[in-house]
């Protein structure tokens, strides 16, 4: 008998959740009939419960899959009507009218299936949904909301739905509860907490304009670090891209005081290697494919640095204008070379998997993986070379070539046969900055020409032949840059960055780092 009532209380229960889970037939009715706001309030009324039931027939209004035949509303599957209630097929009616979902109301869908979203066992979709809603002031969602994060134990999820739910307390009945929503806004550090707060810091209240401005105060500041933070990333950024950059025109230009223009098409070719590298990675394994451009920049770059130092450069030592003006027209050549073969529109180089998307340390802070390796891409490169320099025999020979090359050539070291090798390795490295270059844009003949001028102003500020110096100068130029950036714009910075270097090179010639010992002029 017991075990008898048990089931039947079982019984019971489950008609009783089942029906107050039941897609509210009134607030369909308004959806497909009503029109303005009791559409919208419609949408509200059925998710404030979180119904299973209401996500699927939310989708289909949005999609257009809803219809009307008299009183009745079914979603249209191929030739068959469903009932959105019990999920009965049915045939199609022959006059039917259909939902139609404007704007505002997919927008409206949007955020209704963004709050069911939260009440998901998956927490990648429960993350998102909870992101989706961070924005959104609607207080008809509150319900739903407040449900969701009395059950979620997620600290990440739960911060968001936190201050999305104080955002529409905003407008409760009692001053008690919009002030409690604008303290918990007040310990966020999310850009929408500040629009919110702006919005209340000319209340006709006093209690919520004070603590609106109080706790928006508090939000600056936090927002202000995550600025702070973002703006060294990118001068570390832009620095670590310089360096790369100019890092083979510190070789080339500190070892035979060459002035090389083409320098840039030496990146620009490194950058189209790595787009012929990908194309041939692309069926079978994209995203390795950097494991061969790199060295496949380095290489094809290389090359064509040591056959136009061995064709022209060679002849033309000593003479800095007629070298200027060769390079200069090499560069053109160069140019007109890769637009006969690509032709002359940009091609894209498509990341690979991993370094898609990035870090989000503060809400107003993303980091990119594409330029998180790259950074280390650069250090990584960096360190080679002072293995090379320091540790090598071709790198004792550049250095005593670089410090006084009648000596050098003295004692037995073949300066012509260095200076092809350090053109060959300043051009490799050359051929890795466009390898680079290539996973932050997309790639064109008139790539390297944005890198020459800064790459030159690198290497005279840092010092000619210094490596040390070349590190020091494209970090700060980095950091000047996107300091000058945030407060007078892109152009006035260049200017103004532009104006420093000559001040300072009249000041000290010799650049930041000067070499040391007898150096021959």
């Amino acid at each position: 008998m017991r075990l008898a009532l048990e089931k039947a209380a079982f019984v019971a229960a489950f008609f009783i959740s089942s029906s107050a889970l039941a897609l509210d037939r009134a607030a369909v009715d308004k959806l497909a009939f009503g029109e303005g706001d009791e559409r919208t309030e419609a949408i509200a009324a059925l998710v404030a419960e979180g119904d299973p039931k209401a996500l699927p027939f939310l989708k289909a209004v949005a999609e257009g899959e809803v219809q009307t035949s008299g009183k009745r509303v079914f979603i249209v599957r191929g030739e068959k009507a469903v009932d959105p209630f019990t999920g009965a097929e049915g045939k199609l009616p022959a006059e039917r009218e259909d939902v139609v979902a404007n704007n505002r109301l997919r927008a409206a869908i949007a955020d209704a299936l963004a709050a069911l979203n939260l009440l998901s066992d998956n927490r990648a979709e429960r993350l998102a949904a909870a992101k989706t809603l961070a924005g959104v002031a609607d207080a008809a969602l509150y319900p739903l909301v407040a449900k969701a994060l009395a059950a979620e134990k997620d600290a990440e999820i739960r911060a968001l739905l936190e201050t999305t739910a104080a955002g529409m307390q905003l407008k409760a009945g009692t001053v008690e509860a919009r002030i409690a929503a604008i303290r918990t806004l007040g310990r966020s550090s999310n850009p929408n907490s500040k629009t919110l707060l702006l919005e209340l810091a000319s209340d006709a209240d006093p209690d919520i304009r004070r603590e609106a401005r109080m706790s928006l105060e508090a939000v600056e500041k936090r927002l202000a670090w995550g600025e702070w933070l973002g703006l060294a990333f990118a001068g570390i950024s832009l620095g670590s891209i310089l360096l790369l950059a100019a890092l083979g025109l510190a070789i080339t230009y500190g070892l035979m005081g060459v002035i090389n223009m083409a320098h840039g098409e030496l990146i620009m070719i490194g950058a189209y290697t790595t787009y012929v590298v990908q194309n041939a990675f692309r069926s079978w394994a994209f995203d390795w494919y950097l494991l061969a451009a790199i060295p496949a920049s380095f290489i094809v770059s290389g090359l064509v640095g040591m056959a136009l130092e061995r064709s022209v450069i060679r002849w033309l030592y000593g003479r800095p204008l007629e070298t200027l003006l060769a390079t200069w027209g090499l560069s053109l050549v160069l140019i007109q070379s890769v637009r006969t073969i690509f032709g002359a529109q940009n091609v894209q180089v498509e990341n690979p998997a991993f370094m898609s998307g990035g870090i989000q340390v503060l809400s107003n802070v993303v980091l990119p993986w594409s330029r998180i390796y790259i950074v280390f891409f650069v250090a990584g490169v960096l360190v080679g070379m002072w293995l090379l320099l320091s540790k090598t025999r071709l790198g004792l020979f550049i250095r005593g070539v670089t410090q006084n090359r009648a000596m050098a050539s003295c004692v037995g070291v073949p300066t012509g046969r260095v200076d092809t090798w350090a053109f060959g390795l300043g051009s490799g490295i050359a051929g890795l900055a466009g390898c680079a270059l290539s996973q932050l844009g997309n790639v064109g003949p008139d790539l390297g020409q944005g890198y020459i001028v800064d790459s030159f102003l690198v290497v005279v500020f840092g010092g000619v032949g210094q490596l040390a110096g070349t590190v020091y100068a494209a970090l700060v130029l980095g950091f000047a840059n996107k300091l000058l950036e945030s407060w007078s714009g892109a152009v006035l910075a260049k200017i103004a960055v532009l104006i420093f270097i000559i001040l300072f090179i009249q000041r000290r010639p010799q650049g930041l780092f000067a070499l040391r010992g007898r150096v021959a002029d």
